[in-house]
């Protein structure tokens, strides 16, 4: 029996339906692929990013659970929340150039990043133990924020150099706008999910996201081989080589001075701020959580646009402008006042716009950075940008501490938020405004890449 003409047009519309179906599945899933960043269709990138995606979440819920935990549990006075900030930065000052030199000749840093996650995971789920078991005490917790500080020292100085190996040289600010991103990304959620986990399991117990924020770190990057830079042979004055880089470069000297006296001041104020929301304010842990939340939703603007905003006025001056950005709208915390609705339209608007200065300006120094500094170098002035820019951080929160014990809370903000800005003013006389990134990866500009100090 012949098949019939109907059956036999069936069969080819079937066919050419599966077909038609199949291609809009694969048109579809192209459109898709298109849309996610080119880095992120690398796997070792990837990796990387997942990785710090997650601890980054973990460390915006600890921001605000660390210190709730002295405040809320432990019921600390200004100068012992002063101290306690203090303590997580110190190691940058006194290990920052150490650190720096042994790994940079030691090598293995994708190794140092994966045992220093661990090993502040482990430091951070010792307080609800302790708490838990009735053992909980101040001492443990500045204990915590050394050890925690110390390793994130090793973390910082060695994660510079394990980007640059995953991202080529042309594509920096994409990469660290990603980063930056994912960081932006972070204080959207972060804060206010810890605000929420404080009021349900009680401040000790919503540590223990960012103790196993750091595992996930952990795990990711122990799926990566990036192609680090060969250790470095120990040689006279290598301790000091990434000090005397920063000394002879412009560029990066000029970057430092200007983000340590923006980060001193920084550090006066958020050492208080939480105690002055909470004391003088009276804003409760989960609505406090969804305010600095703004300062996240700032910064994924910030992380959008800093790339388009580098193209059309240089990196230079988005760096520049970024320093008064950050510090002009913490004026509107000492500020706030009246009923309450104008006072969280303040602290909002406060939070909201300092985020946005901040990514901008760390997505592009990150990149500024990642240009000028020698391979061979990165570690070692990756750890003397830690002593000096970090390192200034726990001298502003023992100010903070001293001055809102001495003065009061909010004459100690207003100083905070207006010698912040000085930051930016310092920027202005140096070439740093002027300067712009390679627009390929051949191109590596002489007038910005310094040789490396010999020695």
């Amino acid at each position: 029996m012949s098949a019939s003409p109907a059956s036999g047009s069936s069969g080819t519309q079937d066919s050419t339906a599966q077909h038609n179906h199949s291609g809009g599945r694969d048109q579809t899933g192209r459109r898709i692929t298109s849309r996610i960043p080119s880095l992120l269709r690398d796997r070792g990138f990837r990796r990387y990013w997942t990785g710090e995606t997650i601890s980054l979440f973990g460390d915006q819920i600890s921001s605000i659970a660390l210190p709730l935990v002295a405040v809320l549990t432990l019921h600390v006075s200004p100068e012992q929340m002063g101290f306690l900030t203090a303590l997580v930065w110190l190691p940058s000052l006194l290990f920052g150039l150490h650190a720096g030199a042994w790994v940079d000749r030691r090598g293995h840093r994708r190794q140092i990043m994966i045992a220093a996650d661990i090993g502040r995971a482990t430091l951070l789920a010792s307080i609800p133990v302790c708490y838990a078991l009735g053992l909980l005490t101040l001492w443990q917790l500045y204990a915590v924020a050394l050890g925690t500080g110390a390793l994130s020292v090793l973390f910082a100085v060695s994660q510079s150099a394990v980007f640059v190996a995953l991202v080529p040289a042309d594509r920096y600010l994409e990469g660290n706008s990603l980063v930056y991103g994912s960081r932006a990304m972070s204080f959207v959620g972060g804060p206010s999910v810890g605000g929420v986990l404080v009021q349900l399991l009680t401040a000790p117990f919503a540590v223990i996201a960012d103790a196993l924020s750091f595992l996930a770190s952990a795990f990711f990057l122990s799926r990566i081989r990036p192609a680090e830079p060969p250790p470095d042979q120990d040689r006279p004055g290598a301790l000091t080589a990434g000090a005397r880089f920063i000394k002879n470069s412009a560029i990066v000297r000029s970057s430092l001075i200007a983000v340590a006296t923006v980060n001193f001041f920084d550090f006066v104020f958020s050492a208080l701020f939480v105690l002055y929301a909470t004391r003088s304010l009276h804003i409760k842990p989960g609505l406090l959580g969804l305010v600095l939340g703004a300062a996240a939703v700032g910064g994924v603007l910030g992380t959008l646009v800093t790339k388009r905003l580098t193209e059309r006025l240089g990196v230079g001056w988005v760096y520049t402008a970024a320093c008064l950005v950050f510090t002009a709208p913490l004026m509107l915390v000492p500020l706030a006042g009246g009923p309450r609705p104008v006072i969280l339209a303040m602290l909002f608007t406060a939070e909201f716009i300092s985020g946005f200065g901040v990514m901008a300006l760390d997505i592009s120094i990150a990149s500024i950075f990642a240009v000028v500094i020698p391979d061979q170098l990165r570690s070692r002035v990756s750890g003397a940008i830690q002593a000096v820019n970090y390192g200034t951080t726990p001298l502003g929160a023992l100010t903070g501490g001293f001055l809102g014990a001495s003065i009061g809370l909010r004459p100690t903000l207003w100083i905070a938020a207006i010698g912040g800005m000085a930051g930016f003013l310092t920027l202005l006389p140096t070439p740093l405004p002027r300067f712009r990134m390679p627009r390929s990866q051949r191109e590596t500009p002489s007038a910005t890449r310094q040789p490396a100090p010999s020695g």
